[in-house]
Order: C-alpha cells, then structure tokens, then sequence
C-alpha cells in the first residue's frame, strides 16, 4: 500500500525594506546554530483510497496526522555581508494515518523524515539589526516507513525505507542583539520522497538562535594594569598688569578634560560601571567637591568597528551611567550634567594608524584609545 505527501504551500515572509550596509553585525567567520518548530505536510487520502478500492476494498474513514514538532542544528560559514554557506542536520518529525475499511479492518501508515542538508544562503541587510535572508540548497532525506494492518487489509512490506537528495528552499528573518548572539524566524520547504514511489513536500517554520565565533565583542584588548586617566587642561589665560588701585576680575573658567579608557570603567558589552572603574570616577569626584559648576559634559565613544546603530547606542548608555555616578558621588545637580554618545566620529587613533576592517585582535587592541568616556567641565573654586 502506497500514500503519499502531496504538494502544500509554503507561507513566505513578505518583507519592506530599507537598505543599510551596518545592519549585520559582521562581514565573514563562522557561526553556529539550531531552530525548532512546527513542520507540516499534506497525506493523500486520495491515493490511500484508491489503493485499498484497487484491491477491492471500500474505505469508510480515514484519520491523518500530518503536522508534528521538527528541530535542526547547523554550521555556516559568511563569506562577506551578503552570501554564506551552510550545513547542518534535520528532524522534520513523524507523520501518518490511519483507514478504516469495509469489510471491517484498518491500515495504519507511519513515516519519519531527517537527513542532511548543504544551502548557499543570501543576506540582505535591514536597518536596525534586522536583516533577511534566502536559501537554496539540497536536503539528503532518510525516509522509514511503517505500515500495520488488521482484519481484511494485508500489508506485504511492513517497513520500507529511502534515502535521496532533493530541493530545499526557504526564507527568514534574522535580529541581532550584539555581535555574537542572533536570532532567526524562518519558514523551508523540503522536497520529499516516501519509501514507496511517492514524492511531496514537507514545510517547517521555527524559531532558532545563531553564535558568531570570533566576533570582536568577544576579544577585549587586554590591560596590564590600568591606567591614569590623562587630563588635558585649556592653557592658562596671559598675565594681565593692572595698576595697583586697579580691581582684578577673577579669571573666566576654562574647562578641564578627563579622559577615561571604555575597558577600565566596564566590562564588554555592558554599561554598568565596574568596582574598579568607581574608584577612578571617585578620584575625580574629590577634586570635583567644592567647586562651582558651570556645566559638565560626559561623553562616551566607541571605536570604529561594529554596527552604527549598535555602538551609538552602547556609548550613549555608557555616558549616562557615568553621569548619573557622578551626580550620587560628588553632588553635582542634575540640570548642571549632559551626557550623549557619539559613537566612533571622533578618534583619538589618526588615520592610516590602525588598518583593516575585520575585527581581530591586533586591530581591537590599536583602536583601544579610541574606546572612551571623556568628562569636561567647566568650573571655578
């Protein structure tokens, strides 16, 4: 007895985009991953009737299970920001029916599906983080069948089994939180054979996380020790010779600039203010109690590498903590402190000084200067 998994439509995301080349988080590396959920097909009841009705007998019901949970786990390699390559394993579930027959006695057909699959994958980049993507590739099916009878029904090859290669199609969407850590929303459709001469589709949408290996969130420059805080101060204004009965007006205040290395005041990727990063802030607190302010603007940079959006987002945040430490610490009133963040636009590292765009560890370790919060202020005694 044959039956069949017969063509089905495979819902496709429909997506209105807006170009941006920071969207994904790296040009190229390697990267792992797995999705799970919902895979369906469609039984043909038709063709199981048939059968039964050639061999003179009359279907009176028929139950299908065409729908159960599917998994699959992956590795791939990004060869730029827009094409890759990827493999991995799948599970597409379980799948059957059962037939009642006149004269009285049933027929029960079971399959289950998994295999291998190699696709070549494009990436087009979204604002935002989001990107979509679009795959086509082969899929290497292993097809177990299982077929049961009672009463009148006779099944003569109880468990047969196929393995082939077929097309596999799909489309996604994918969010990436930080540079090492995505997640995927994708539907794929999986041409499929039966092991009894049939051939069908099988369609999955799941839901899955990827890790990036190598992302340069993952390689903080090291830090022997850390270092002093490097003060720059507006020259001093030129002495001024005034008669003796004359009255000398104090001097304008002139702003002061603390810079303080990214790495010293947090940890990667965070924007809470370490313990050690504290008692730097605190040191400038000291000196900071008792004097008259005019305005304190804190701001935090990043280096030059990653997405846009990402990294303003993380200075901004980083600037705000700094502000809000020194407010609690050192007294300064709220309205008198601004903090923003400006991303990587404003480089301590002089062009040509640091090369490349790929973000290995000689590259992070030279754009380090770069990775900063600066507080000015502005301020008499």
């Amino acid at each position: 007895m044959r039956y069949q998994f017969a063509t089905g439509t495979l819902g496709l995301l429909a997506l209105t985009v807006v170009v941006s080349p920071l969207a994904l988080a790296q040009d190229s590396g390697w990267y792992a991953g797995g999705n799970v959920g919902r895979a369906t097909t469609t039984i043909d009841d038709a063709r199981i009737t048939s059968g039964l009705l050639g061999a003179g007998i009359a279907t009176t019901s028929i139950t299908d299970r065409d729908s159960d949970t599917g998994y699959k786990v992956y590795g791939g390699y990004q060869f730029n920001r827009y094409l890759g390559v990827e493999g991995g394993f799948y599970d597409l579930g379980r799948y059957g029916f059962t037939a009642n027959t006149s004269p009285a006695g049933t027929l029960n057909g079971d399959i289950r599906l998994r295999g291998l699959n190699l696709d070549l994958v494009g990436t087009l980049p979204i604002a935002g983080g989001f990107s979509a993507f679009g795959r086509v590739g082969a899929a290497y099916t292993q097809a177990r069948d299982q077929f049961s009878s009672t009463g009148i029904v006779v099944v003569t090859n109880p468990s047969p089994s196929q393995r082939e290669a077929n097309l596999k199609l799909g489309l996604g969407l994918q969010y990436a939180f930080n540079e090492s850590l995505a997640m995927r929303l994708e539907a794929e459709r999986y041409r499929v054979n039966d092991a009894v001469g049939n051939r069908g589709n099988v369609d999955m949408v799941s839901l899955g996380l990827i890790y990036r290996f190598g992302a340069k969130t993952q390689l903080p420059a090291p830090q022997a020790a850390m270092p002093a805080p490097a003060v720059y101060a507006a020259a001093p204004p030129p002495a001024v010779v005034v008669p003796p009965a004359a009255v000398v007006a104090p001097p304008p205040a002139l702003p002061v600039r603390v810079s303080f290395s990214a790495d010293a005041l947090f940890d990667f990727d965070k924007s809470e203010i370490k313990p050690a990063g504290k008692q730097e802030l605190d040191r400038l607190a000291s000196e900071l109690r008792g004097a008259r302010f005019e305005a304190i603007q804190v701001t935090g940079h990043t280096d030059r590498l990653g997405p846009h959006d990402y990294n303003q987002r993380l200075s901004t945040r980083r600037a705000e903590a700094v502000s809000a430490y020194l407010v609690q610490s050192a007294a300064i009133a709220p309205g008198k402190i601004a903090s923003r963040g400006v991303n990587g636009s404003d480089p301590v590292t002089k062009p040509g000084e640091c090369k490349g765009n790929k973000a290995t560890p000689q590259l992070i370790a030279c754009l380090q200067p770069d990775r900063r919060v600066d507080v000015e202020v502005t301020a008499t005694k």
